[in-house]
């Protein structure tokens, strides 16, 4: 006499689903930084004393903060699995203003750590790194370009991928640096370590993306 054993079902979402959620969350995060930028520039007529400086020279925020809205919105739709096999033309366009907003967003940073002053709760060690993001976005961004030129199409979207994870630093910067606001004067120190993971921990999310969609070609 034989018996037959049932194997469980899967729990496990299928691939579209899994998709769906993803790019809802990066939308998700996204809406942080964008938030974040609109109120900024909306308060710019009444700005806190530590926004005082963007209101002496705009122009680097205001360029970050568009430039950073189009490069959120618009990256996270190029992550969706159905955009980019049923609208291929959707997916070229939207590249070729991303990758210009990518730029933008990393040279306006960079333009902005060089000549603002520090607010007091920054230190150097955050002015650092935050040199150390934007060129290294750059050259991601100058990286995934040569890749499409060369149409390697798979080095492409890991370039874009770790680019676009290093620009979202913002939306992730929150969550980790939310312990700091129990105290009423963080020490430089420790803005510096919650702002650095949160850019670590998109730089490590990206490569475990890379390295899967990899193991799935």
């Amino acid at each position: 006499m034989t018996t037959t054993t049932s194997r469980p079902s899967s729990t496990r979402l299928p691939g579209p689903t899994r998709n769906r959620l993803a790019v809802a969350g990066l939308l998700v995060l996204a809406a942080v930084p964008v938030a974040a930028g609109a109120f900024r520039l909306t308060t710019m007529g009444d700005p806190t004393p530590a926004d005082a400086r963007f209101v002496a020279a705009p122009v680097p925020i205001v360029v970050h903060v568009v430039a950073a809205t189009v490069y959120a919105v618009l990256g996270a739709l190029q992550f969706s699995s159905g955009i980019r096999r049923r609208h291929h033309a959707w997916h070229r366009g939207a590249g070729a203003v991303l990758v210009p907003a990518g730029v933008l967003v990393a040279v306006s940073g960079l333009w902005m750590t060089a000549t603002y002053d520090l607010p007091a709760h920054d230190d150097g060690a955050l002015a650092v790194m935050r040199y150390a993001v934007g060129a290294a976005m750059l050259a991601q961004l100058g990286l995934a370009v040569r890749a499409l030129w060369r149409r390697e199409y798979r080095a492409h979207g890991a370039w874009m991928t770790r680019a676009y994870a290093l620009g979202m630093g913002a939306g992730t910067q929150v969550l980790t640096s939310a312990p700091l606001l129990a105290l009423d004067e963080p020490p430089g120190w420790a803005r510096a370590v919650t702002m650095g993971l949160g850019w670590a921990l998109n730089a490590a999310v990206a490569e475990v993306v890379v390295r899967r969609r990899h193991q799935g070609a």
